[in-house]
């Protein structure tokens, strides 16, 4: 099964992107919506979670996502801590999906942190979805009702557009300035093209 990767930075309209591949009948994988998920399910990461964290982690209604937040917030090694626990546990969870996708040439993997976690190595094609930075702290800032400031914080904790550009295999610019349809469907083509 041939595998794309997309990601892109908070704002850069990932989202929407992957709504296109999904219009075009190609399954979508959410590594982030799917973590959260994992992190509520998965018996074996909560436990883990537990013992890094303590009991306050969870609470009555599942994961206490606050509580997780502040105690990564500013902290690296808690937060590369958790990503050990999450990452493989996500990892699992999209072969396990990418095996019941055989009616599909190709899946793709939406993903925030597709570089970072070194899960583009399993893919056969990362994709980046780019947008000027200014054009997504507005996109953001809009979107979540949050400060600028807020946003800028968020934005430190990811690598850099520059860095993630010389890592994809392609480019998809969400600039405003160029039209996404021509582009996503442009690169369908390309990927069917090229496993057939």
């Amino acid at each position: 099964m041939f595998r794309v990767g997309l990601t892109g930075g908070i704002g850069s309209g990932k989202s929407l992107v992957c709504s296109i591949f999904e219009k075009l009948g190609v399954p979508v994988y959410s590594a982030d919506a799917e973590a959260r998920k994992l992190m509520n399910t998965d018996s074996e990461l909560k436990t883990s979670i537990v013992k890094m964290f303590g009991d306050q982690a969870y609470s009555k209604d599942g994961l206490d996502r606050e509580f997780l937040a502040g105690s990564v917030f500013g902290d690296d090694e808690k937060l590369s801590g958790l990503n050990r626990l999450v990452h493989p546990a996500v990892r699992k969870d999209f072969n396990r999906w990418v095996a019941l996708q055989s009616g599909s040439p190709y899946v793709v993997e939406e993903a925030a942190i597709l570089f970072e976690s070194g899960a583009h190595r399993e893919m056969d094609l990362s994709v980046l979805v780019y947008a000027p930075e200014e054009l997504r702290i507005n996109r953001v800032m809009e979107r979540d009702q949050a400060d600028r400031e807020d946003v800028l914080n968020r934005m430190g904790h990811q690598m850099s557009e520059e860095e993630k550009m010389k890592l994809a295999g392609h480019i998809i610019y969400n600039d405003g300035t160029q039209m996404l349809l021509p582009q996503v469907i442009e690169l369908h083509n390309k990927i069917l093209n090229s496993i057939e």
